[in-house]
């Protein structure tokens, strides 16, 4: 199990403001490995309650509040991360835990019992509480992603575009998944995510688009139909 405890604020950019950051971050940031030409992909299964607790929770902007969700970045891939993401005021704790893709693919069918084979006490936390608090798959979620990382105060931006989603297919591993999208194409999510303060030439980069921090969630976004429209 790795853990990380950082603060993150969002921006909602338009795709003009995100190739202007691109491009000044390219200057003085280490682009991820993954990065490429276009940046690399994204899919997340995110698990919720029969109430939609995560979600309403989300929603409200309670300041203590948590989601779990299945990772992998690759349909071939013969693993996924399994990732609890704890909001503590301005902090986020993430912890997370490699599993096979068979126990991934488990956990996609409702079954949490895998959890069980594994000695690390968080994938026991995780069984006990998806299973005491009736947690289901809900939706999944898929982005493109070009990210920049500084070394300093574990220093990430990224940017998550092209988002779109499902709320009728949890097969994470598929390769053909029906998705839609569920944010205007022209719009990116720029994330900045840091540890105690953010340095003042990154602060002064982030902040020459004019752009406060908002509230946006992906997961939230991609229970528009089957949330946002069902009142």
């Amino acid at each position: 199990m790795s853990e990380v405890l950082r603060q993150e604020k969002k921006y909602l950019l338009s795709y003009d403001q995100f190739r202007r950051l691109d491009h000044q971050l390219m200057q003085v940031l280490h682009p991820d490995s993954h990065n490429g030409t276009d940046g690399y992909a994204v899919r997340s299964l995110y698990f919720d309650t029969l109430q939609e607790r995560d979600f309403y929770e989300k929603e409200d902007g309670l300041e203590v509040r948590r989601k779990i969700r299945l990772r992998t970045y690759d349909p071939d891939s013969s693993f996924a991360m399994l990732e609890m993401k704890q909001k503590q005021g301005e902090n986020q704790k993430k912890r997370s835990l490699r599993l096979t893709r068979a126990d991934a693919e488990e956990l996609c069918r409702g079954n949490y019992s895998g959890l069980l084979r594994y000695e690390d006490s968080f994938a026991r936390e995780c069984y006990g509480i998806m299973n005491m608090m009736c947690y289901r798959p809900k939706s999944i979620v898929e982005y493109q992603r070009k990210a920049f990382v500084a070394k300093e105060n574990q220093t990430r931006i990224t940017f998550d575009f092209s988002i779109r989603a499902t709320e009728s297919d949890f097969r994470i591993f598929s390769p053909d998944l029906n998705q839609y999208p569920v944010l205007d194409p022209y719009l990116v999510i720029m994330e900045v995510k840091f540890n105690r303060f953010l340095l003042s030439y990154i602060k002064e980069l982030v902040g020459r688009e004019g752009k406060s921090p908002v509230s946006v969630s992906k997961y939230c976004l991609s229970r528009s139909i089957g949330l946002h429209y069902m009142y």
